[in-house]
């Protein structure tokens, strides 16, 4: 089970960090590749990042340069720091755990809203 904290409403220009942890998860946490994707309404679910097990990270354009996806295996934790925010960065975001066929699993969401 995955649990997405640390959503909320901020103005534009500001920055949250959201939280990810993975309480139930053994050591395989360290295995998975970890992401967060985000759905706006009436928009289809969008990757934000991700971050694989050896570290090696992945950005959509739009938050390139602004979003920081980070990971602590030793707390089973991942998360996603958001400077810069614009309007275009609301939605619900959800944490995803995946590993080829056999892992896929996402949290209950946070809610992000950016007001002008």
């Amino acid at each position: 089970q995955l649990q997405a904290s640390g959503g909320g409403l901020v103005p534009a220009g500001g920055s949250l960090r959201l939280s990810c942890e993975a309480p139930g998860m053994d050591f395989s946490f360290s295995m998975n590749r970890m992401g967060w994707y985000r759905q706006a309404p009436g928009k289809q679910r969008e990757l934000v990042a991700n971050i694989a097990s050896n570290g090696q990270t992945r950005y959509a354009d739009s938050v390139k340069g602004r979003f920081t996806i980070s990971r602590v295996n030793a707390k089973r934790t991942i998360y996603l720091q958001m400077n810069s925010l614009n309007t275009e960065d609301t939605g619900v975001y959800y944490c995803n755990a995946a590993r080829g066929t056999t892992v896929d699993l996402w949290g209950q969401g946070t809610q992000v809203t950016v007001s002008s």
